[in-house]
């Protein structure tokens, strides 16, 4: 009989009161579980967001910096067309280059017209390139516009998410700091467009809030500098 009631004993469930700090164990795992994924997430998504944002910008340019550095090739000036490369109300830059490509055309398939001048459709296209941040909807969009690619001109994003593009200008080549998001204290004052032969180009890549302030995971909005040096390399063809 005693053998009976020992077995019974051993073979009893959990208490009321052991399931309770049982489930109450539970839950905090899966709580700190739920909390690490939520922010695991959230991180991954602000990496892949700043990967995509970051390598659009940097092709972006790239492009920019191979152009600007050819402008003014066959013409009688640096190719930087001052009136059109200016500074908006928001504080972006617009800069506008032109250069004859076709001058001197080795295959022959350029006309007369676009070898002597720039403004052949069809034939002269990427002599008259105007870069550009285009404020959409709820993204900047930086576009380069080709005055003679097609008929009318056309224009193609290169990146979005750019907070700003700042374009100075200097006679020569330049050292500086950076601040926020543009640069700082330059080794030389800046001058006119028409008058420059070396270009910085500043582009801040802006990256938004993933969640809300306060929660799991949350991440704050944040932006990235990328500078890019140019030298104009015709800029100082017609002195010599």
């Amino acid at each position: 009989m005693k053998n009976r009631q020992k077995l019974r004993s051993r073979q009893a469930g959990f208490s009321l009161f052991e399931l309770v700090i049982a489930m109450a164990i539970t839950i905090g795992i899966t709580a700190i579980v739920g909390t690490v994924l939520a922010q695991t997430f959230k991180m991954r998504t602000r990496s892949f967001d700043k990967t995509d944002a970051l390598a659009d910008a940097q092709r972006a340019i790239n492009i920019m910096s191979r152009e600007i550095a050819s402008a003014g090739l066959n013409i009688s000036d640096n190719g930087i067309v001052a009136a059109d490369s200016v500074t908006d109300a928001n504080g972006n830059s617009t800069i506008r280059i032109r250069s004859n490509l076709n001058k001197y055309n080795p295959s022959g398939t350029a006309s007369t017209a676009a070898q002597n001048d720039i403004g052949v459709v069809g034939e002269d296209a990427g002599e008259d390139v105007k870069y550009f941040i285009h404020p959409a909807a709820n993204t900047n969009l930086l576009a380069r516009y080709d005055a003679y690619n097609i008929a009318g001109g056309s224009s193609t994003v290169l990146a979005n998410r750019l907070d700003s593009l700042h374009i100075h200008y200097f006679a020569s080549k330049v050292t500086y700091s950076t601040s926020a998001c543009d640069i700082a204290s330059p080794s030389a004052s800046e001058v006119t467009p028409d008058n420059a032969g070396y270009i910085v180009l500043a582009v801040c890549v802006g990256l938004p809030a993933v969640g809300t302030a306060g929660t799991d995971g949350y991440q704050p909005a944040t932006s990235v500098l990328l500078v890019s040096d140019v030298a104009l390399r015709n800029s100082n063809l017609t002195n010599y």
